[in-house]
């Protein structure tokens, strides 16, 4: 079995001049995806999803970008953290210098 290579991604403009240029009526969308050197098949749906959504169309890939709710949830999160381990570093030095104190105390 033949392993296929690594999935091209193409920008947002790449997507929108290829289907504007294959909405030219002299050419035919397979001469315009092979002058584009990119597939059949993707230049039929990236002219599907640009007759569905108008503008709104090729927003871009990975990760979306955080809204302030969840970027203000992860700071008090890496907030809360950092102060539960000063608590417990806390607790430890507490029970090292009492037991210090009460070994002092009894000599």
């Amino acid at each position: 079995m033949e392993r296929q290579g690594k999935r091209k991604s193409y920008s947002r403009e790449f997507k929108l001049e290829a289907v504007r240029r294959s909405n030219d009526p002299t050419k035919t969308i397979a001469e315009v995806a092979r002058e584009l050197d990119i597939r059949e098949n993707d230049l039929h749906e990236w002219r599907y999803q640009v007759s569905k959504k108008g503008n709104n169309v090729f927003p871009g890939g990975g990760r979306k970008a955080p809204n302030s709710n969840d970027n203000e949830l992860a700071q008090l999160k890496k907030e809360n953290a950092r102060l539960r381990e000063e608590r417990d570093i806390l607790k430890k030095s507490l029970i090292y210098f009492a037991k210090d104190q009460n070994e002092s105390s009894n000599s």
